[in-house]
């Protein structure tokens, strides 16, 4: 009896030591990644205009970079059931399983309303062949000094936004 208690008592506490690390392994965060895929904002305090935009590939990640002429600081970036054009609220069609509206407090003109920021094609603002979870980057408008980008992603994922002294940044998790 004595033995057997004491076999129960082992066997439980070893079932204890090894399910901790798989429990603690099992809803770690992908990379590290704790985002969340909720809308992200920062009020405009300065602005510039857009001059540029380009994508990279990380491990754990895709990301969008928006140069500007100098400081900005303004954005809000959700995700949407649809992205549309700004200003005539025209559709914008995206490749992908979710659509990211990424709305930049910046104007993509001069102030003599000159454009700023000179792109082939409206549809496909960079080249995203071969991106994990990147699909498309559409144009979506530039009015009252605000550029909207349609972003087409594979699924709704973690994305998280920042700001450097001439960038605005998203970064979407290639998973959960």
């Amino acid at each position: 009896m004595i033995i057997r208690t004491v076999s129960l008592m082992v066997g439980a506490i070893v079932a204890v030591v090894l399910a901790v690390p798989m429990a603690a392994a099992a809803t770690a965060p992908y990379c590290g990644i704790t985002w969340g895929s909720l809308p992200k904002s920062a009020p405009s305090t300065v602005s510039a205009e857009l001059v540029g935009l380009r994508a990279g590939q990380h491990d754990c990640y895709d990301r969008l970079v928006f140069d500007f002429r100098g400081a900005v600081d303004g954005f809000n970036v959700s995700y949407v059931d649809q992205v549309t054009m700004d200003p005539s609220g025209a559709p914008v069609p995206l490749r992908g399983g979710a659509r990211l509206a990424i709305v930049l407090r910046a104007p993509a003109y001069d102030q003599n309303g000159n454009p700023t920021y000179v792109f082939a094609n409206p549809a496909e603002l960079v080249n995203l062949a071969g991106f994990q979870t990147f699909r498309q980057a559409a144009w979506a408008g530039s009015f009252e000094a605000v550029t909207t980008v349609g972003l087409g992603v594979r699924a709704r994922l973690p994305f998280r936004v920042f700001t450097l002294p001439d960038r605005i940044v998203v970064d979407v998790a290639h998973f959960w």
